[in-house]
């Protein structure tokens, strides 16, 4: 006998898990913790193989049983097929050789904390929005937002790879901008995606201004704040690093910059325009200021890049989320970002702390960028 919308929402949860029977192998599963998902359970070569189709309330008994339909209609999905092996082929390329352990282990953690349990027996072209929506209302009802926010990201990060292995066709964490709960911390407008950064870079690229598109390609390069690249001075460029005051620095603490290839061909550049004043990039009022702060913003919107998707301010994200997604450590990102250590103890650190690694980021960096440029 089908279950009906009261007897699914009226189940009670208990010691053990239990299911109830809505006929045809579909059944609702109840955990001890309340959360109810929808399982399809199919026997195939003597041996019972189950699907999950979903999370209740957000996957009704009506959408459940379309599910469980097609999924018969459709044969048994090979094992490639589910999103928990897809999930586990992405982790392995991911991992394999290119990310740092401590890193891979938060990968690892959330994959099998947060998005296998629910997701993992799932086909994948069967995994909806409002799946993954379910899975991040329960991380947000815990009260952990910024979990959230990552288990979209990387929810949508294996969904990209079985699109580009031809075993998805969309992916549906793309429709849950603007669904979760705000992160408490400010977030800049910024790209992470590659096609949308090579679409940035290419559009400076042709800017007509070229103090300003250098400017542009400095703050890209080396990802320090507005202010620091608009105030920076010649003297302070010191043959492979560029020197930041304390005076200059959010934090009021000397920063090192280290200057690749791809950042020291734009200095050199820069060098035939401004290289005889103070400024790296002087007012063009010639009244002996700095660029204007809106100088490098106006340039974005007079390239077709609106405030909601890529602030000067945004570098730095778009760098930081990108050199963590391959793998270069916490650390040394935040070193290189000039965070302040929240760690009072460690407050005063010396800015020269990493600097290789550092160097071994910035250089990886410019390379990356340019060859989005090819």
């Amino acid at each position: 006998m089908a279950l009906t919308e009261k007897a699914c929402r009226d189940a009670k949860p208990r010691e053990k898990v239990y299911l109830l029977s809505d006929g045809d192998g579909l059944s609702l599963e109840i955990r001890p913790n309340g959360k109810k998902y929808w399982i399809s359970r199919i026997r195939s070569g003597g041996a019972e193989k189950r699907r999950s189709l979903g999370v209740y309330p957000t996957v009704p008994a009506k959408e459940a049983r379309r599910r469980n339909t097609e999924l018969r209609e459709s044969g048994i999905l090979e094992a490639g097929e589910r999103f928990g092996s897809i999930a586990e082929e992405w982790f392995q390329r991911r991992a394999e050789g290119r990310l740092a352990d401590s890193y891979s282990a938060k990968l690892r953690y959330r994959l099998d904390k947060y998005v296998l349990p629910a997701l993992g027996s799932t086909p994948i072209r069967a995994v909806s929005s409002a799946d993954v929506l379910a899975i991040c209302r329960a991380i947000e009802d815990a009260g952990i937002i910024e979990t959230a926010h990552r288990i979209r990201q990387l929810v949508g990060q294996i969904f990209r790879y079985a699109i580009a292995t031809g075993r998805a066709k969309n992916d549906p964490t793309s429709a849950l901008y603007g669904a979760l709960t705000p992160s408490k911390s400010r977030h800049f407008a910024t790209f992470t995606v590659r096609e949308d950064v090579q679409r940035l870079l290419r559009a400076i690229d042709a800017y007509p201004y070229p103090v300003t598109r250098l400017a542009l390609f400095f703050s890209v390069y080396s990802f320090a704040r507005p202010g620091e690249v608009r105030k920076a001075e010649w003297s302070e460029i010191d043959s492979d690093l560029w020197r930041c005051p304390p005076e200059k620095m959010k934090g009021r603490r000397p920063h090192l910059v280290p200057v690749s290839p791809q950042l020291a061909a734009v200095l050199e550049a820069l060098r035939l325009f401004t290289g005889h004043q103070c400024w790296l990039f002087p007012s063009t009022r010639n009244d002996g200021r700095a660029m204007s702060e809106n100088t490098v913003r106006a340039a974005l919107r007079s390239l077709g890049f609106g405030n909601d998707e890529i602030s000067p301010h945004g570098f730095r994200g778009m760098a930081s989320t990108i050199l963590h997604e391959n793998g270069w450590p916490t650390e040394v990102v935040e070193l290189q970002l000039a965070h302040a250590d929240r760690n009072a103890v460690r407050a005063s650190y010396n800015h020269a702390e990493r600097l290789q690694e550092r160097r071994e980021m910035m250089n990886w960096w410019g390379s990356w960028l340019q060859s989005l440029l090819k």
